[in-house]
């Protein structure tokens, strides 16, 4: 059971940042912030969870069986994520490549403690065992004075050179042409050695850039995620699912004439509407698999939205489910997502791994939160720095859909072009 207070924040401009370096103390951490971006699917502008009572943690095996088991059990809040590689859970398939941050497969905890904040109100709500800290933790949150660190240099290094990354993408379109797939989301990695940062800082700074609407700040332990995501990967609400994949990517110019051609542009753009139309086919398929008769639908199609480092084309696909459906097992028939894998989904996953060199491991995965009630919202973690404190690696990696039409200089282009905002944070 949890104690529930709601306090009135009008008076504290800054209280999700407040909030995050008072949460900073606890091991465990999820801070999901939509950045003030409304979308038509959100219940709250930020949810700050921390200070596990339960957790699961595990590699791929079973994955799912034990989550199913873990969320069945608690019926409570829980928040986490599913790392990619848990497509090995699902298919027979394998992760083979360099894993610099050794995250586990699977990570999700029950807190102690919970804000749920939208518009000018946070609702509180603590385990009954801790809800005589309410009062005191609010005053404290309330007093904090965020202290800015300055970070060392950091020397970034780039797993696959700009040579080979043209050679996998030709390798990748010899694929396309003997029929094998038809678009698969090919990534390379960027990476530090001896990285020395401090994880909120560098969340502060990617986040002040961005303002995406799935940011994440996430800790467990040593394991950070510092995440800049634009793109909802699925969303329940009741017996309604919801999903918006992200096929499209153009640059923005500080010239509004300009931007708006941008946009305009990328609307029109065969290519982008071509790979966007593909993803939204797969993701047509994968929520049929638990979908009442006729209930999958397209909301939307190609729509250009405007975040501040580019414009992204997005899709929304929804569907109907019983109500005695299980909120894992939709989950675990529509991941990984569609639109950092491709289609047909097995063989794009199998060369996939075949020409990428780094393990993606929680890159391209979820972070995200159940409700004591089965539903659920994920993010897609894309535009994302991870780093592993304990042994000072840090990583962020970008892709780009592969199709037909592909041009391997303009796909290399485009990776720069995502990966331009941690860069900047970076340096």
């Amino acid at each position: 059971m949890r104690t529930t207070v709601v306090k009135d924040i009008s008076a504290i401009p800054n209280f999700t940042n407040q909030l995050l370096y008072w949460a900073n103390q606890f091991r465990e951490v999820v801070l999901l912030d939509s950045n003030a971006f409304h979308q038509k699917y959100s219940t709250y502008d930020a949810v700050l969870a921390v200070d596990a009572l339960t957790s699961l943690q595990t590699d791929y095996n079973n994955a799912f069986q034990d989550l199913q088991q873990y969320q069945s059990q608690t019926k409570d809040w829980l928040f986490g994520y599913l790392s990619y590689d848990l497509k090995n859970d699902i298919e027979e398939l394998h992760s083979n490549n360099f894993d610099g941050l050794t995250f586990p497969d699977l990570f999700f905890f029950q807190p102690k403690k919970l804000f749920l904040i939208k518009g000018n109100q946070v609702e509180i709500q603590y385990l009954r065992m801790c809800d005589d800290e309410i009062e005191s933790d609010f005053e404290d949150i309330t007093s904090i004075t965020p202290i800015t660190h300055y970070p060392l240099p950091i020397t970034i290094n780039q797993r696959i050179s700009k040579e080979n990354y043209l050679l996998k993408v030709s390798k990748m379109l010899e694929h396309i042409q003997r029929g094998d797939i038809y678009e698969a989301n090919f990534c390379m990695e960027f990476y530090a050695e001896n990285a020395k940062i401090d994880p909120l800082e560098m969340y502060h700074k990617l986040n002040t850039i961005s303002e995406a609407p799935f940011a994440v700040y996430f800790k467990n332990a040593a394991h950070y995620l510092l995440s800049a995501s634009p793109e909802r990967y699925l969303r329940k609400e009741g017996t309604r699912l919801i999903s918006q994949p992200i096929k499209g990517t153009s640059k923005r110019s500080a010239d509004p004439i300009a931007d708006a051609q941008f946009k305009v542009d990328l609307a029109q753009n065969e290519k982008e509407r071509s790979e966007n139309i593909m993803i939204v086919d797969l993701v047509r398929n994968d929520l049929s698999h638990t979908a009442t008769k006729g209930s999958v639908a397209v909301e939307e199609l190609c729509e250009i939205y405007t975040f501040k480092q580019v414009h992204q084309m997005i899709s929304t696909i929804v569907s109907e489910v019983e109500n005695t459906t299980s909120p894992v097992e939709i989950i675990r028939t529509t991941f990984p997502m569609g639109s950092m894998t491709g289609a047909p989904k097995i063989s794009a996953l199998q060369i996939i791994e075949t020409l990428e060199e780094t393990k993606r491991g929680l890159y391209s995965g979820a972070v995200g939160y159940f409700t004591p009630e089965g539903d659920f919202d994920f993010n897609v973690v894309i535009r994302s720095i991870l780093y592993n404190a304990k042994n000072e690696y840090l990583s962020f990696s970008v892709g780009s859909a592969i199709t037909a039409q592909a041009i391997a200089e303009q796909e290399y282009e485009e990776c720069l072009l995502k990966a331009k905002a941690m860069f900047e944070v970076l340096r």
